[in-house]
């Protein structure tokens, strides 16, 4: 049944997420709603496919909450029509970018991620930088708003009752959360000349060697002693962490489609460098995951909490704490530290750099980065295999 995103009580049914909802309009034209995460009224947005560039074209249309809610869909289905009557014709589609905030939001249209929507949502629309011209945008404003950045808290975790737990805000958070402005504005703004006013970017480089080694690594007792103290609901997400080098948030993002147990193979769809990849896993980690995808559909997550919904940071962090404490474990491990622990041994076992990298979704610059010096011994045993 097609949705009617017409009908007010229809759309009040709707679960928020990210991704609109879409209901099509004309072939090639969509309008999509998103619901509001805190009982607002919702956006609206416009999906035209443009001929020319063989691509769909996104226009934000807002929330038109100064309308009653059954006048909404009207005017928002007009303004998406015009839309389309303007990329059909080959008109110009970009609207007007005037502000650091246009030029957040524009680069949201073109490379949509949650990374770079949290980042703005958090620290720019509503901080007095998101209302600074682009031709009047200079250093001092981005060092303002750097040094608001610097000192705001970084959350660890929000607890349902009670306040937030916060720490200090790390150099390499705050390298994390400037990258995405400087995409965002290196789109629309050439650099300015050096050591001036106008060197908007200077005021926004990357906090050098931020990301130094991972130095918390726990051994194979240790990590057994996790998961035998680890609860039950979460033991299956943790063991699974502790036999492949995946990022957290990558695996709390499987599917049970994404494990074939007839190959043992694990499609990677979601993950932090957006290109989905595919492994062949050991034994050991598919009988694992074929237990944890019997009886699920292939949309339900492989590792799923009693409530039915997948793992996520805020929900892995309590049990692996609680464990960490019970077990005498170093202060301060967490799921990220399963997954250096892991690569920590494959580069120790001797495998290459680059299968490495592959395995674990990130660059081989990374590897030699962070572990390159735990090929030393490799090194040195290969070269005395030239012994004469």
């Amino acid at each position: 049944m097609a949705r009617d995103l017409s009908r007010v009580k229809e759309r009040d049914g709707l679960k928020a997420q990210r991704e609109p909802y879409w209901q099509r309009l004309r072939a090639g034209c969509f309008i999509g709603f998103r619901p509001s995460k805190k009982s607002g009224a919702g956006t609206w947005i416009a999906r035209v496919y443009d001929e020319d560039v063989r691509k769909y074209r996104m226009k934000a249309l807002g929330d038109f909450g100064a309308v009653a809610p059954n006048e909404r869909f009207a005017l928002a289905k007009k303004e998406a029509e015009a839309f389309a009557d303007l990329v059909e014709a080959g008109g110009e589609v970009r609207r007007e970018i005037e502000t650091v905030k246009d030029a957040c939001e524009d680069y949201l249209t073109e490379k949509p991620g949650k990374i770079a929507e949290g980042v703005f949502r958090r620290h720019i629309y509503d901080d007095p930088l998101a209302g600074v011209r682009l031709d009047k945008l200079r250093r001092h404003h981005l060092k303002a708003w750097r040094k608001r950045l610097e000192d705001a808290p970084a959350i660890v975790s929000r607890p349902k009752d009670g306040q937030a737990r916060t720490r200090k805000r790390s150099a390499s958070t705050v390298n994390r959360d400037m990258a995405v402005l400087r995409a965002a504005l290196g789109r629309l703004l050439a650099p300015g000349a050096p050591r001036s006013e106008a060197a908007w970017q200077e005021a926004l480089r990357a906090v050098k060697d931020a990301d130094g080694r991972r130095d918390l690594y726990l051994d194979r007792t240790q990590r057994r002693k996790l998961l035998d103290n680890i609860d039950d609901e979460a033991k299956p997400f943790v063991r699974a962490l502790c036999l492949l080098p995946l990022r957290p948030g990558a695996m709390a993002a499987l599917t049970v489609r994404d494990f074939d147990k007839r190959t043992s193979e694990l499609t990677i769809a979601k993950d932090k460098n957006g290109k989905p990849r595919r492994i062949q896993i050991p034994p050991e980690a598919a009988r694992l995951f074929s237990a944890q995808a019997k009886g699920k559909l292939p949309a339900a997550p492989l590792f799923m909490r009693s409530n039915g919904k997948p793992w996520d940071r805020n929900s892995w962090k309590l049990p692996i704490s609680a464990a960490v404490k019970v077990a005498g474990l170093p202060a301060g491990t967490s799921a990220y530290t399963l997954r250096h622990s892991g690569i920590t041994d494959l580069i120790r076992l001797g495998l290459p750099i680059l299968t490495t990298a592959q395995i674990s979704g990130t660059s081989v610059a990374m590897i030699e980065k962070h572990y390159g010096h735990l090929g030393e011994k490799s090194a040195v045993k290969a070269l005395g295999g030239l012994t004469l």
